[in-house]
Parts: structure tokens; sequence; C-alpha cells
């Protein structure tokens, strides 16, 4: 088959020829009453990430003053952005009461028992004495105050003074090598350090 063929020599070539007169194809401006060709994108705003308007050159420049806030003074810059920040409408301020007491220093943890305790005032101190004194008593806590005579409400001060009541009478120097002694001389030692651990003294 040769190019002068019978079948080649019927067929025409279906595609037009572009001619440079021709207007372009393309979406059309967005912009109200604009008729020109929309081939730059710009993105509509908040809550609508994803979608764009379509603008020509001119119009797409204008819309994106209002980004860029190119040809603005510092003072309308600064008033426009207050301005967003409420809609642009009015607002009405609000009553402040003065504080009627002084303000503690720090409020936030430091980190160390030795400041968070010092924050602490003496009564706050003394009511977390009593409550730790209220609670149920454990099994290990109620044996040591049996242990060493004393009711479950027995202030610091006697509990130490107990103690040490009975480290002198049951030392092995003045119970003249009594047994017996030295095993009452091991609980009330392992009873004061039971309560001395759980903040009882």
């Amino acid at each position: 088959m040769t190019l002068d063929s019978k079948i080649f020599v019927g067929l025409r070539p279906t595609r037009k020829k572009t001619s440079p007169h021709n207007n372009p194809v393309g979406p059309k401006c967005q912009w109200d009453c604009c008729q020109k060709i929309g081939a730059h994108r710009a993105p509509v705003g908040r809550d609508a990430e994803g979608l764009y308007l379509l603008f020509c050159l001119e119009h797409v420049k204008e819309y994106n003053k209002g980004y860029n806030f190119t040809g603005l003074s510092h003072a309308d810059i600064a008033r426009y952005q207050r301005e967003a920040t409420t809609g642009a409408r009015p607002t009405v301020g609000t009553v402040v009461n003065e504080a009627t007491e002084i303000p503690i220093p720090s409020t936030t943890r430091s980190g160390s028992a030795k400041a968070l305790n010092a924050r602490k005032t003496a009564a706050q101190r003394q009511a977390q004495k009593a409550d730790l004194q209220k609670r149920k008593l454990k099994v290990l806590e109620a044996k040591a105050f049996e242990t060493l005579g004393l009711s479950p409400d027995a202030t610091p001060q006697e509990i130490k003074s107990r103690y040490k009541e009975r480290l002198k009478m049951h030392h092995p120097d003045t119970n003249q090598g009594d047994r017996l002694s030295e095993d009452e001389l091991r609980a009330s030692i392992e009873a004061h350090k039971i309560l001395k651990l759980n903040g009882f003294c």
C-alpha cells in the first residue's frame, strides 16, 4: 500500500486549525460583571479549606489585598485586625472587681516538699494532723497503738514520751537480762516505726 492509494486520497483531516485571533477558552472570572477568563485561584477563606475562587489577573490582585495588607499603613492594619476579632461590632467592657485579699506569690507546685510545706499555715497543718488521726485506723496502726498502750487519739508528744518510757523500761541494761523484756523492746520499736511512717508522730 502506498500513500497514493485510493483509501488515503478520500480522507481529509477533521481537526480544525486554531488561529491566534480566536478567544481563549476557560472558566470565567467570578468577580461581578467581569467577562475575562479566570485563570488564577484565590482561597475562599476560613472554614472552606480546599475551595478556591477563580479570578482574572486584575481581580485576583484586588482580592489578595485583603490578605496581604499591601499599601496600608501600620495604623490601618492594626485597626483592621482589631475590628476583625469582633466582626466590626461595638463591644461592651466588663467590670473587674479588685482583689480583697493579697494573692499568694506562687500557687504552682514547685516540686519540693519543703517549699510546699512552707506555704501551709499552722492551722492547715493542725487540721491535716487531726484528719490523719480521725481516719479509720489500719490493722497495723491499731496494733501499734495497743502495743504502746495508747488510745488512737493520742497526740504526737504523747506517742514520743510513751515510746521513750518503754525504751528505758525494756532496755537490756535495765531489764537484768530478761528475754521477755527484749521482745517487748522490739515490739515497741516496730510500733513506733509504723506510727512514724503513717504520720502519727
